[in-house]
């Protein structure tokens, strides 16, 4: 059954959080000839969960998919992207008592080109690594940022 986790849970620590099977999201990377990395982050519509923040394309996992499977389809949803493009590295959970994000990690070889797809997002922007902490971010890629960063 696809669309089946879309809704609200609350885990253990009772915080209220997106996907009734958890979630997924999508860090892309990409590494340009001076060896400057740069991040794919989206900038959320205001009407969306903890909206007019920076974080990654994603959303609520359905019962069938993996976190992979999900954070790609939400991608593809969220942004007009190139999937065959991106290859996938690993995956971050972040594990929150009976609901948890998955971060899938990808890489791309080329600054791909990027636009929004649908009202989810307000803008996407390639991020140089170093100043993505300084930006208005998701709390959730608040917390696990510096995990993430270069790792």
């Amino acid at each position: 059954m696809r669309g089946d986790g879309n809704g609200w849970v609350v885990c253990a620590a009772g915080h209220r959080h997106w996907g009734l099977f958890g979630a997924a999201g999508l860090l892309l990377r990409h590494t340009d000839p001076a060896n400057r990395c740069w991040v794919l982050l989206q900038y959320r519509a205001p009407w969306s969960h903890h909206g007019d923040t920076w974080g990654l394309p994603g959303g609520a996992r359905d019962s069938h998919e993996s976190s992979v499977e999900a954070a790609l389809r939400e991608a593809a949803e969220e942004v007009t992207l190139d999937l065959s493009r991106i290859r996938v590295l690993r995956v971050r959970p972040d594990d929150h008592g009976g609901w948890s994000y998955d971060t899938v990690v990808a890489g791309t070889a080329i600054r791909l080109d990027v636009a929004p797809a649908n009202s989810e997002s307000l803008a996407l922007r390639w991020v140089p690594e170093p100043e993505v902490a300084a930006l208005r971010l998701h709390p959730g890629l608040a917390a696990t940022w510096p995990q993430l960063m270069s790792g």
